[in-house]
């Protein structure tokens, strides 16, 4: 099967979030883009919106979970 494509997303965010957002991908040992990906995810669950499928990353799924 080959890997699906990825989007780049660009934003802007206060400093303060910027490193909350560092130290919580720190502790789980992720990259703060797959820590971005992992909230993201974890919200839409939440709210009942879908987001096209599963992840085929094992650490996404363990994180969204917690």
């Amino acid at each position: 099967m080959a890997a699906s494509k990825t989007a780049t997303l660009t934003l802007r965010i206060e400093p303060e979030i910027k490193e909350a957002l560092q130290r919580a991908a720190e502790l789980e040992h992720r990259s703060i883009a797959n820590m971005v990906e992992v909230l993201i995810r974890e919200h839409c669950r939440v709210k009942g919106i879908a987001t096209g499928g599963t992840s085929n990353n094992k650490r996404a799924a363990k994180g969204a979970t917690s």
